[in-house]
């Protein structure tokens, strides 16, 4: 028994914890945000909100590097640290720009989804990972 408390305990567990964390967020992530915006591109288009005044179309682009490309590097733990904040800058600023009137209830997956990100922006890829294996 106190073997298998050992085992859970280890040193390990948290670098299993973090790519866990990392795929099943980089996973939600474009399931839910990212996927949908390239395939229905016109739509999103014609609807995303540009809380920055920065134009339609690039803050449609910005939303697609965070919710497209940053999820695959996130995935794979290349430049972790990185590309999880693009992702925690978007969802931030949708959080407090967009969907100010949202309570906690109804923004609980974008409040946790920063969360998620925002704690590997700040723990990295773990030893499981692309950076892990880069840096020897």
């Amino acid at each position: 028994m106190i073997g298998l408390l050992r085992k859970l305990i280890g040193p390990f567990t948290p670098d299993g914890g973090l790519l866990f964390a990392r795929l099943a967020g980089a996973a939600l992530l474009l399931h839910v945000h990212g996927i949908p915006k390239i395939v229905h591109y016109q739509t999103e288009l014609a609807h995303i909100d540009d809380p920055l005044g920065m134009g339609r179309t690039l803050t449609l682009w910005c939303a697609l590097f965070a919710e497209v490309f940053c999820p695959v590097l996130i995935a794979l733990g290349l430049f972790t640290r990185l590309a999880a904040l693009p992702v925690v800058f978007l969802l931030a600023v949708s959080m407090v720009l967009v969907h100010p009137d949202w309570s906690i209830a109804e923004g609980q997956f974008g409040w946790l989804l920063v969360i998620v990100f925002g704690t590997i922006a700040l723990s990295g890829a773990g030893r499981y990972s692309v950076d892990a294996k880069l840096a020897g």
